[in-house]
């Protein structure tokens, strides 16, 4: 597949220390196929990790994940991972949803200090999309990617702690 995705300036996230994290991945669920490509990811990604306390839920579409990722940032995880995929159709539906979305994990991460990892797709094209979603043949996995960022500045937030 060919997509406009450059890669370039992505860093090489080394993660250490992190097996006692809990950690939950929320993932909507249009677009089967990019997603399932996406919660695979996350997945690799939480073994690969070491990280044991996991959780993995599904929400009906990218809207709602703001709302049940603060239920879990309340609970006590140390990081949660949204996954979603927004594709631009012929409307301004695609604005309001990627911009409601954005603005949600935003206030989410801010408000409750726990970092939110954003694994929401917002592209023109399904090509795209499935280009992205670390599926045979994509140049990307978002779904790998959202974890190990959100791990990766949960234990970083460790380190201010003890500051």
């Amino acid at each position: 597949m060919r997509s406009d995705v450059s890669g370039k300036g992505a860093p090489e996230l080394s993660v250490e220390n992190c097996g006692d994290l809990r950690v939950a991945v929320i993932a909507a669920q249009w677009h089967e196929k990019v997603m399932d490509g996406l919660v695979e990811g996350a997945r690799r990604a939480l073994g690969e990790l070491g990280i044991a306390d996991q959780a993995v839920l599904r929400v009906p579409g990218s809207f709602e994940l703001p709302v049940v990722a603060k239920a879990l940032a309340d609970r006590g995880y140390d990081a949660v991972v949204a996954l979603g995929v927004v594709i631009r159709g012929g409307t301004p539906h695609f604005d309001y949803v990627c911009q409601g979305v954005t603005e949600g994990l935003t206030r989410v991460s801010v408000d409750t200090g726990v970092p939110i990892g954003f694994g929401v797709l917002t592209c023109d094209t399904e090509e795209q999309a499935l280009d992205r979603a670390g599926i045979a043949g994509s140049s990307e996995d978002k779904g790998h990617e959202a974890v190990t960022a959100a791990v990766a500045t949960a234990v970083t937030l460790r380190s201010v702690a003890k500051l």
